[in-house]
């Protein structure tokens, strides 16, 4: 089931991405972002109420807390950084370069969450950068 989240995911990333070039022409992008962030905010604090979970918010432990927090953080840092770049730039350049994020992912993941690097993610992952990188060249 998660294959079909993750797909759902890349769908919506590509239509955030190209609503967003089309949404930021002649806006500022950093109040782009936090007009794009109020959505995302009422929209997943209102998914919550729907599902009845927000009882379960004061058993989050401090440590959970701790990392959503930074998680948060460079989520926000992130988004500002790919309006003003897709402000700037072709969507259809700034997009696959910061899918880059899956190479950076995928050297954290083995590092830091010791999760196993195999042949076949370490070639996929090695394609990734280097389209990541082709994109780059004008």
């Amino acid at each position: 089931m998660w294959k079909i989240y993750a797909l759902l995911s890349a769908l919506c990333a590509a239509l955030t991405a190209v609503f967003a070039k089309v949404g930021v022409k002649g806006v500022d992008s950093n109040l782009a972002t936090a007009v794009r962030t109020t959505v995302v905010l009422l929209l997943t604090w209102g998914v919550v109420m729907c599902s009845r979970n927000i009882s379960a918010l004061k058993s989050i432990g401090a440590h959970s807390w701790f990392f959503l927090v930074v998680s948060g953080l460079f989520t926000g840092l992130s988004w500002l950084f790919y309006f003003k770049a897709i402000q700037l730039g072709d969507v259809s350049r700034v997009a696959p370069i910061d899918k880059l994020s899956v190479v950076f992912v995928v050297i954290l993941g083995v590092i830091f969450l010791k999760e196993p690097l195999t042949l076949k993610t370490a070639l996929g992952t090695l394609l990734i950068a280097i389209g990541g990188i082709l994109m780059i060249w004008k």
